[in-house]
């Protein structure tokens, strides 16, 4: 049987690369078996990255074990916590176009036969997949694994709490003393960030596709079964090469379906929306925001973790993981059981024994909502559509209607918000931090969460062009679509407009007459993206709207 490596390794005419793989210390040996990329996001900056130095040579030890030779090339990974509230936040989103391209360089330069991804955090999972969906050749995702929560006061706490408590500490609730104790005790070690934050959503969720392990979003990093995690993943990608069996075989329409379901069960991050389309679009599939709502009409809410609720992604997986949650939604007929997945078998064979061990995974029969986590509201502001994490709002805070605090930039907001100019029943709208015009599209978490740390989240609202956190609670609405620097409306809003926000419904407007918009239009101009150069410049031109996943377009 003929495999790509047979084009650097086969032949008289490929002396000369075989030469090169003799220089790097490869037998002969070695050059007969399948080449196994093992696509390793290993850094020193990020928490969740630093230990996958341990997890690329437990998923190379599988590959060897199962016949092949595993290869590892880099990725780089951008840490959103560090990055958050400054220039930095803005390659967040933008590193995850060039993870998926440096993927497909890699596979498809060297001619890999499959590819295990070992990312752990929010843009380098989906950048991942996305790159190993276009080249379409066996792919395993192996994740890093979620970090344990801390420990603050006698509470399990986790980073969302840790930004609350900037907002604490600059309304006067906490002093300095405490704030330490917050830094130093909420992120104990490595792993991702131990909420249901994008990091932790994404690897859930890819569980759910099928293109990872069961486990694979739940099994804590420091824990033993982590690195047995990644021994199978090694041999896993082995039987997949030897079967045939490619990215786009597992991710399509059905399992994407299967992850949405997932995605609103579990109560996950804002940012999936944004993923899970852009990998729709690499895999070749149709998922639009109105799928989104599809879903979450018809799947029960079952799980609270932080920022939600009080506990963590230790708590999912003693609980019984995501195959569980699978579970509890086929009891509803929820998920397409006959799927194939990176183990060899369907994903009814995977559940077939998995079962909720505690109340962390609500029974389907009792969930904490009848509907989705997420939800996606449309209006005059938003005619594109935008997002709201609808299990992290309040209840009092799911309707609301308040005059606008307008800003045009989220640093110039959280000027205000820390200064205690925001007051109950506002609703801050922060515009210009889209794909194009931030340009990147920035995470709001230091708003958000100032907000919540001053006691406001049950009372101010948030609306913005830009996205949120995972670690994001309240009532935060982003992907406000078209945004304001492509001439969307949320660009027309003014300071004291009146918004209308009715979550259940799916509603979001501002309280002005058509007519009165047409007449701001008129005179209305966007503001130029503030970044004029580099890799964001170019960024800006090429990126699509966030109704598509913020892509890069090809043309």
């Amino acid at each position: 049987m003929s495999r790509r490596s047979d084009n650097v390794t086969k032949g008289v005419e490929r002396a000369p690369m075989r030469s090169l793989f003799y220089a790097m210390g490869y037998t002969k040996e070695e050059l007969e078996r399948p080449l196994i990329g093992v696509v390793s996001a290993y850094s020193e900056i990020v928490p969740g990255h630093s230990h996958l130095d341990k997890i690329t040579e437990a998923v190379k030890a599988g590959v060897r074990m199962a016949g092949g030779t595993p290869i590892m090339v880099p990725a780089i990974g951008v840490c959103d916590g560090i990055a958050m509230g400054h220039i930095g936040m803005k390659y967040s989103l933008p590193s995850r176009e060039l993870i998926a391209d440096s993927v497909e360089s890699m596979a498809n330069a060297h001619q890999f036969d499959g590819l295990v991804l070992v990312p752990n955090c929010d843009k380098i999972v989906p950048g991942m997949l996305m790159g190993a969906c276009r080249i379409d050749i066996p792919a395993v995702v192996c994740s890093g694994g979620p970090m344990m929560s801390g420990l603050v006061g006698g509470v399990e706490t986790s980073l969302s709490k840790m930004f609350e408590a900037v907002g604490a500490r600059k309304a006067g609730i906490i002093d300095d003393e405490k704030l330490l104790e917050f830094e130093q005790n909420v992120c104990p070690g490595c792993g991702s960030c131990s909420g249901m934050y994008t990091a932790n959503s994404m690897n859930c969720l890819c569980e759910a596709v099928g293109i990872a392990l069961p486990g694979n979003g739940t099994i804590p990093a420091v824990h033993s079964r982590r690195i047995m995690l990644a021994k199978h993943a090694g041999m896993a990608i082995m039987n997949m090469v030897e079967q045939g069996i490619t990215a786009r075989q597992i991710v399509n329409e059905k399992s994407l379906r299967n992850a949405l379901a997932c995605d609103m069960a579990l109560g996950c991050s804002t940012n999936t929306v944004l993923h899970l389309l852009a990998i729709a679009k690499e895999a070749g599939v149709d998922v639009s925001l109105e799928t989104f709502n599809e879903l979450s009409g018809k799947t029960p809410n079952l799980c609270h973790l932080a920022p939600a609720g009080p506990t963590h992604m230790h708590d999912l997986d003693n609980a019984g993981g995501v195959q569980a949650v699978l579970a509890e939604l086929n009891k509803k007929g929820l998920i397409d059981t006959s799927l194939m997945t990176v183990t060899g078998k369907t994903v009814g064979e995977n559940i077939a024994n998995a079962k909720r061990k505690t109340d962390e995974i609500r029974p389907v029969e009792d969930p904490y909502s009848e509907t989705g986590g997420l939800a996606i509201l449309w209006g005059n502001i938003a005619e594109d559509g935008c997002v709201v994490k609808k299990s992290a709002v309040a209840p009092e805070m799911l309707k609301h209607s308040g005059p606008a605090r307008v800003y045009d930039s989220e640093d110039d907001a959280i000027k205000d918000i820390y200064a205690g100019k925001i007051v109950d029943g506002d609703v801050v709208v922060i515009r210009y931090e889209g794909p194009k015009g931030g340009p990147g599209m920035r995470e709001m978490l230091n708003p958000t969460s100032a907000l919540a740390g001053m006691k406001l989240d049950k009372t101010v609202a948030l609306i913005t062009d830009g996205r949120f956190s995972g670690a994001s609670r309240g009532a935060a609405i982003g992907h406000v679509c078209p945004e304001a620097a492509m001439g969307g409306k949320i660009g027309l809003i003014e300071e004291g407009d009146i918004i209308d926000i009715d979550i259940p419904a799916g509603k979001v407007n501002v309280r002005v007459t058509d007519e009165e918009l047409e007449e701001r239009k008129k005179s209305y101009v966007p503001h130029e993206p503030n970044i004029k150069s580099g890799w964001l410049y170019r960024y800006s031109k090429m990126v699509a709207p966030s109704c598509q996943g913020a892509i890069m377009l090809d043309d």
